[in-house]
Formats: C-alpha cells, sequence, structure tokens
C-alpha cells in the first residue's frame, strides 16, 4: 500500500497543476461587447448546493434534489476547438476569451420544465433536440459550464442544451467524495431525463465524460428496471467519453439496460492517465475509457468504439482527448447519416485504423488521426442519429 501510494504523488501533483481554471470562479457577468463572438445558451439542472459568495453560482456540496438555472455564454471568435479560454482578469475579455453573459436561477421544476418547452416549441419540427451533458470528476461549476459550452459550439448541435451538474468539489484531493456525489446523482439524472423526455422533445441525446459516466449509466439502468429505458423512445445517442467505469461493472449494467435501440458511442484511450490512476486506486482493476483489449466484446454490447490511444492528446493526462475529438467525428458521422448511410459493411463487426476504412466509415475520423472505430455486428444495418446529426 505504501508503495502504491508513493505511485500516486507524482500523478496527483500532475493532475493538480494541469488545469488552467481560476480560483474562486470564472462567471463574473460581462458587459462588453465583441460582435463576431457567437451566443451560447444553455439550462442547468444541480444537484449542487446555491453558493452563497463568489461569482460561481453552486459551490462543490451535494444538495438533497435538483436546482435549476439558466445561463447564457460567449465564446470568443479566436476560440480553437476543444479549448476552454479562461477569462482573466475577471470578467474577462468577450474578444479573446469565454465570458458569461447572463446568469438566472430558476425555481422549481415545473419552471425549468416549462422554459424548456418553450424553447423546444421555438425550434422547428424535426429539430426538437435535447442534448444533456454530464460533466465529471474534478470539476468546478463554471468549468462544467464552459466544458459544455465548447462541446455545444464545436460540435454545432443546434437544439437546447442542458448542463446536468452533480456535487464535485474540484479537488483531485476528493476522488471518494466526487464518487460517492456522483452515485447519489443518478436520482436527479434520471430525473431530469423524465422532464426533458415530457416537454415536446424528438430526440433526446446525452453526454458524459469521465466519472459523469457513472452517474449517467446508473441512472439508465435504473430507467431499464422502471419499465421506461428509452424515455418514452425519446433517447437517441449516449455518447460515453472516457468513461471512469470499472469495466466489469459497466459489462453487468449493460445486461440489465440490454442493447439499446441506438448504439451507444465510447472515446476510449490506452494512454487515459487519469484512469489508469483511478483504477490504481481501484485495486487495480481497468477503466472502460482506457480499456482498449477487449473493444469487440464492448462492442457487442451495442457500443460503437472509437479507439483514441494514438491521437496526441491536448491535456497532461491524455484524459480530454474527445474535446478535439468529438466534433469531427459528430460532424462526419452527421453527414453520412443525411446522405442516408446505414454503416453498413459486408458482414461482421470491424475494427481499422481511420487511413484504412474503406467502408462506410471511410472518411468518418477525418483528422482524427490514429482513431479506431469498432461497430458492434447487430448494428451494421442500424440507421442511427448522432449529436449534431
Amino acid at each position: 500500500m505504501r508503495f502504491r501510494f508513493a505511485l500516486l504523488l507524482p500523478l496527483l501533483f500532475l493532475a493538480a497543476c494541469a488545469g488552467s481554471r481560476p480560483d474562486g470562479g470564472a462567471l463574473e457577468v460581462a458587459t462588453a461587447l465583441a460582435p463576431e463572438a457567437t451566443e451560447q445558451t444553455l439550462l442547468v439542472a444541480a444537484m449542487r448546493e446555491r453558493a452563497t459568495e463568489g461569482p460561481a453560482m453552486f459551490n462543490g456540496e451535494r444538495a438533497s434534489r435538483l436546482d435549476f438555472a439558466d445561463l447564457s455564454i460567449s465564446v470568443p471568435p479566436s476560440h480553437q476547438t476543444g479549448n476552454i479560454e479562461w477569462p482573466s482578469p475577471l470578467p474577462g475579455d468577450p474578444k479573446t476569451q469565454f465570458v458569461a453573459r447572463s446568469l438566472a436561477y430558476v425555481d422549481g421544476a415545473d419552471a425549468f420544465k416549462a422554459r424548456l418547452a418553450a424553447r423546444l416549441a421555438a425550434l422547428p419540427k424535426g429539430r426538437r433536440s435535447v442534448a444533456v451533458i454530464v460533466h465529471g470528476f474534478n470539476t468546478d461549476f463554471d468549468e462544467a459550464v464552459f466544458r459544455a459550452t465548447q462541446i455545444v459550439h464545436d460540435t454545432g448541435f443546434d437544439g437546447v442544451t442542458v448542463l446536468f451538474t452533480w456535487a464535485s468539489r474540484g479537488s483531485v484531493f476528493d476522488y471518494v467524495y466526487d464518487r460517492d456525489s456522483a452515485t447519489i446523482a443518478r436520482d436527479g439524472l434520471e430525473e431530469l431525463l423524465r422532464l426533458a423526455s415530457g416537454s415536446g422533445v424528438e430526440d433526446l441525446y446525452v453526454f458524459a465524460h469521465s466519472m459523469g459516466n457513472w452517474a449517467t449509466i446508473e441512472a439508465l439502468r435504473q430507467a431499464k428496471m422502471a419499465g421506461d429505458g428509452d424515455f418514452g423512445g425519446k433517447l437517441r445517442t449516449v455518447i460515453l467519453a472516457a468513461p471512469d467505469i470499472d469495466v466489469d461493472v459497466f459489462k453487468a449494467e449493460m445486461r440489465v439496460i440490454g442493447r439499446p435501440k441506438y448504439p451507444f458511442v465510447l472515446f476510449s484511450s490506452s494512454d487515459d492517465q487519469a484512469l489508469w490512476l483511478s483504477g490504481l486506486i481501484a485495486g487495480e482493476k481497468p477503466r472502460l475509457g482506457a480499456y482498449t483489449e477487449d473493444k469487440e466484446a464492448i462492442a457487442d454490447l451495442g457500443v460503437i468504439v472509437v479507439d483514441l490511444s494514438t491521437t496526441e492528446a491536448t491535456d497532461s493526462l491524455a484524459h480530454n482527448k474527445f474535446a478535439v475529438a468529438l466534433p469531427d467525428f459528430v460532424s462526419r458521422l452527421g453527414d453520412r447519416l443525411r446522405r442516408g448511410d446505414r454503416l453498413a459493411t459486408a458482414r461482421g463487426s470491424f475494427s481499422e485504423t481511420a487511413r484504412g476504412l474503406t467502408g462506410s466509415f471511410g472518411n468518418l475520423v477525418g483528422n482524427t488521426a490514429g482513431a479506431v472505430v469498432t461497430l458492434p455486428a447487430y448494428l451494421l444495418t442500424l440507421p442511427i442519429r448522432a449529436v449534431g446529426g
């Protein structure tokens, strides 16, 4: 145990120093204008307590029930795909940084549902989509907001975005607290998905990162056990980015959930150091997001596996590769689906490098150099839709 802890110290230090987020929150409303900036609005469902001081709306402590908010965030014209250009000093410069444009609490589930329904009704039929984004471990509220904004902006999603934020304390030294918070949050996430499914939505998508995948898979398992695993037929693609879930646990969960009508999409990478550390803490059991040895078995559960192991990382722990890979993947998948591509190959499941793909995924991963796509056999002729598609 002493040797194992000694191994953890360098990575804990690295993780603590890796982030560029400012202390104390970054959601101070900016009044300055940048005509070429892009404004993104997102609704928030939180299992966090409201903050009583500072620019943060919510802190890292657990709430007993869902709370809600409505925000608008500006993305600078100079934004680089996959990045978060943090505001510093506050409130930030909208020409070069992410800045908050408006912040408001929404009191109660009924008011939240009404606001969500109104935004969906304002969209044309056929495009009334909701994307629920679930953040991961070591994530403050403001970081969750900016990451959700980055994902929506970079993928070009044009439906209604809802950030589901659970009580992470935003510290690498609070892993167990965060893990327990994610477990508690499963009920709130299931409640949110039910609220969304009853708000006039046509297509309901879920994107989860890291430890947020634990809350997500647990919520989907609960929903299936309750008799409505696809939320009234509204659930579409579920994207699992670098999931911090024990591989055996995931397989057991998926046996309950069953093969989804629309395949899950898993972004994994064998060099993810954050998940290596998590596996070490968990008794040296591999985490799903870093487990690439058994891709075909995972795929046959109803999962499209996108292996980013040879893709260059933009963060020191190689835990956020999805941030750059996701927009290109979604764009190309959406293009193919709009052209009527049924994701079919001659036979069987396959696993090939991006350069070698010659079937219906020919150029799917595009600039995501070295990515590997594994498609489960039963999905080869199943039409699917993806976020942004």
